[in-house]
This record gives C-alpha cells, sequence and structure tokens, in this order.
C-alpha cells in the first residue's frame, strides 16, 4: 500500500500539455531579468559606482518549482475557458500567486483563497501545487471527477514514500519541519493512512531535546501530549510510540539543524535500549532536497566575498527563504524582503527579521559611500523580482550615473 499520488486511483495529469513553446514568451516577461543575467555573466559580482553586488552561486527558481509555474501556464492555455482552481499557493512568493490569480486561476484555500471546495464541478480543473496536498484533499478532489493538474516536487513525493516505508514497518515518524506548513501537512497525512500510524513534528533543537528527554526518562504523559498537540498523530502516546522512530524533514528546513536532531533522536535511543537495538529501533534518511542544500551551501559561501550586507529575497512564509536569512545573519545585516518596493528608499527598509513574524521598518539600512551587497533568493522567487530590487537599490544612489542598468 502506497499513497503517492500515482498509487491512489486517481487519474492527475503530472506530464503536461506540451505547450511549453506556447507559453515561453509569457514566462519571460514575467520572470526573465536583464540585469541579474548581466551580473551572472561578469561572474556573479558587478559594480555599479561604489555598489559591488555579489549574487549567490545558486538562487532563485529551482526545477521543480519551474516545472509547477510552467504546469500552471500551461493548464490556463489548455483550457481557456474553464474554470481553474489552485488548492492553495502554488508556491511560497506573493507575486507568482498573484500573476495566476491575474489569469483567472482561483485559490481553494490559504491567503488567496477566493473558492471553496463544494464550487468544483465535474467540468473545472483543479491544480495541485509544488509541495503537494493531503491524502484526504485528494480523495475528495477524486469524488468530483474534475480534471486534475500535479505539479508535485519530485523531491516531495520522495519523502512520502520514505515515511510510507517508516510506517508500513511500524516505526513512528518524526518530521523535522512546520507542522503548519502545507508540505508537512501532506506527508504527515500519508501516514495517518496506515494502520496503527503515529507521527511526531518537531520544528527545531529545543523541541527535539524534549522528546530526547522523554526517550530517556519518561516523564509527564498529558504534559508532552500539550506541546506536541499540533503537530502529533491523533491519540500520540509517548511511552508507546517513542520507542521505533524513523526521522524524515520537510525538504526546505535547515540541513545541518536536520542532521543534527537525527543524531539527537539516536543518541537517545541509544541511551535507553543500547546500540545493538538501534537496527530495529532507528531510521534515518536526509531528504532535504538538492535545490535547498545548493541555496544553502551558496550562501555560506558568500562570506569569502565579505558583503557589507545582505538582501534576501523571497515570501515571507517561505521556509527556504527563512533558513537563507538564518545563515545569511552569521555572515553580515541581514534584510529578508519580499517584494522590490521593500526597499523604499536609500534610507530606509522594510524587512522581516529572522524568527520573527510581522515585517519592520529599519534606518539607515544602506551606508553611504562604497558598498558592498550580497543577494540571494528563495526557490519560489523569480530572478525577475531579484532584478527589480536591484534596479530600485540603484536608482537611490546612482539615479543616471554611468554604469547604471
Amino acid at each position: 500500500m502506497s499513497f503517492a499520488p500515482e498509487s491512489l486511483n486517481i487519474k492527475m495529469n503530472r506530464k503536461g500539455f506540451g505547450l511549453k513553446e506556447v507559453i515561453k514568451e509569457d514566462l519571460h516577461a514575467h520572470y526573465h531579468s536583464s540585469i541579474i543575467e548581466e551580473i551572472k555573466g561578469e561572474g556573479f559580482s558587478k559594480k555599479y559606482g561604489d555598489i559591488t553586488i555579489h549574487l549567490a552561486q545558486e538562487f532563485g527558481f529551482c526545477y521543480g518549482v519551474d516545472r509547477a509555474v510552467e504546469l500552471a501556464y500551461e493548464t490556463r492555455k489548455k483550457f481557456p475557458s474553464k474554470r481553474i482552481f489552485l488548492t492553495t499557493e502554488i508556491i511560497h512568493n506573493p507575486g507568482v500567486n498573484s500573476n495566476l490569480k491575474s489569469m483567472g486561476i482561483r485559490f481553494l484555500s490559504g491567503p488567496y483563497q477566493d473558492a471553496f471546495l463544494d464550487e468544483v464541478t465535474p467540468e473545472d480543473v483543479v491544480i495541485v501545487p509544488a509541495f503537494g496536498t493531503t491524502v484526504s484533499l485528494l480523495n475528495d478532489l477524486a469524488k468530483k471527477k474534475c480534471e486534475l493538474v500535479d505539479t508535485i516536487c519530485a523531491s516531495v513525493i520522495v519523502v512520502w514514500k520514505r515515511v510510507e516505508k517508516y510506517a508500513r514497518e511500524g516505526f513512528t515518524v518524526l518530521v523535522h519541519g512546520k507542522y503548519y506548513h502545507e508540505e508537512t501537512e501532506a506527508t504527515t497525512s500519508r501516514v495517518a493512512e496506515f494502520p496503527g500510524g503515529k507521527f511526531l513534528v518537531v520544528l527545531d533543537e529545543e523541541e527535539a531535546e524534549s522528546v530526547c528527554d522523554y526517550i530517556r526518562r519518561g516523564g509527564d504523559k498529558n504534559r508532552f501530549r500539550e506541546k506536541f498537540a499540533r503537530g502529533a498523530s491523533p491519540d500520540f502516546d509517548p511511552d508507546r510510540d517513542l520507542q521505533k522512530i524513523g526521522l524524515a524533514n520537510q525538504t526546505t528546513m535547515l540541513s545541518s539543524e536536520s542532521l543534527k536532531i537525527a543524531g539527537m533522536i539516536r543518541r537517545a535511543l541509544t541511551d535507553r535500549y543500547g546500540e545493538a537495538e538501534m537496527a530495529s529501533r532507528f531510521r534515518s534518511f536526509d531528504t532535504i532536497c538538492n535545490a535547498t542544500q545548493d541555496r544553502q551551501d551558496a550562501i555560506k559561501m558568500m562570506a569569502q566575498k565579505k558583503p557589507d550586507l545582505i538582501v534576501v529575497i523571497g515570501g515571507y512564509n517561505s521556509s527556504n527563504t527563512n533558513h537563507l536569512c538564518e545563515i545569511a545573519a552569521k555572515i553580515a545585516p541581514t534584510y529578508h524582503i519580499d517584494r522590490a518596493d521593500c526597499v523604499v528608499s536609500a534610507q530606509t527598509i522594510r524587512h522581516k527579521p529572522f524568527g520573527k513574524k510581522q515585517e519592520i521598518e529599519t534606518s539607515p539600512w544602506l551606508q553611504t559611500g562604497p558598498v558592498s551587497i550580497g543577494i540571494t533568493a528563495g526557490a519560489s522567487t523569480p530572478n525577475q523580482v531579484m532584478g527589480e530590487t536591484l534596479e530600485r537599490i540603484l536608482s537611490f544612489r546612482l539615479y543616471a550615473h554611468d554604469g547604471m542598468t
């Protein structure tokens, strides 16, 4: 039994409609940036007046996001007169979702919601986003007998197959992730489909340490349940369900933290049951996607450029973008913005500090005189948004100076 989408006996279009050439101009107009291509052509660093821009070696749209956006645009072209819905945001980027909304695509949930599931009919088309959706929602959509378009990232499907294997073998699935994230909700829904399937979601090392403490020493069962109420399977019993654990991660989490948490859990199980028991009590598989890892590695390498500050561009609810900010903040003052007009002026910037939920304003943010700026973007951020941000920064400092693009 498997609950990856191809195994649910639900007919979904995953290959697209052969319209890549037809949509090429639209994608170029919405997502291409000439200034980004220019800087890449100069070895990822270029000087404009007294400002030096350093691009990370890896940034922006990954393969999975590219594919999801392409399929959404193809779907609109294929069905120009049909109603098209997205189950929720296709990716965590406000510009991309706004573009889809302007194309007449409606949203069944999330911050852009403008429709409801009970409105969907067999004549409609529903797109499942890059981070997937729950088994129950897929089954509900199948009952609608509507056209389904699957843009789910292949890396996410790898995680699903891994956790299904754990659950099938009687292991509690421990996910390093955010319990409220669409990908983690989709992942844990697969575990819940197995008889006796149990899962637990931990956000960080602090939560993982609470799990380790309980494995080693036991404790107040009700207090544990209360702490993890929003990220545990129904009727989770820590006395029973922490004896055999299989580790996985939301694909966009911080890789180093995921590996550390896996080590913490293994040591706790070893302390409780002994090394000889580990083959039957512990499983671990690094499910951080390659694109996420590449972008995290690239921002670490930015330290070699010694930037005066770093601007990270991407949706505020984008997990991979927030982790880029976490890494960048250890290198230089870092500003996470989700759109170009967050750069208010050469003095003021609106941004979301890492670990905070609300946008704030900072003044001053851009020093006078020569300055070097590191730039990166999350995997859901189009080059065009990066380019607009750069051009806005340069316009406030350079105006009509030579070298301005």
